[in-house]
């Protein structure tokens, strides 16, 4: 009988539930500083635009800590897509808010939708396991 190989943990398990919402709230805080920054176009910093910031940050780190959490039980081809899509939304509105066009704005989020699906695709793909009993408890059995 032979045991799965998995590589050595450094963090133990309460650093890794706190990283799974702390990385998620600092990527929405930096998302967030850098929408309002676009949207301002190097004018004065107004309320509206702190509001603007927070907001867009909030909305960031749900949707990112809701997607790690529905997509741990999914397909790998469903679990790359909602990804793709997720970071082509969200490239895409960072662009809008330099006033470009709208067909640039859907043109630049497709193709970062495109290779991020391709590439987590390809992640998910090569590091699922072959056989039912190299999975581990946090992933069901297709």
């Amino acid at each position: 009988m032979t045991t799965a190989q998995r590589p050595p943990d450094l963090f133990d398990r309460r650093t890794h539930a706190v990283g799974r919402f702390a990385v998620p709230v600092v990527l929405g805080l930096v998302y967030g500083y850098w929408a309002a920054t676009t949207r301002r176009h190097g004018g004065p910093l107004t309320g509206w635009n702190i509001l603007f910031g927070f907001m867009t940050a909030l909305v960031f780190a749900v949707v990112s800590i809701a997607l790690f959490f529905a997509t741990r039980h999914m397909r790998r081809g469903q679990h790359a897509l909602l990804w793709a899509m997720f970071a082509g939304i969200a490239l895409g509105f960072l662009f809008s808010q330099s006033g470009h066009s709208v067909y640039s704005t859907v043109g630049l989020g497709l193709v970062i939708a495109a290779a991020v699906f391709l590439l987590n695709y390809y992640r998910y793909y090569t590091h699922e396991p072959k056989r039912p009993e190299e999975r581990t408890d946090w992933r069901p059995a297709r």
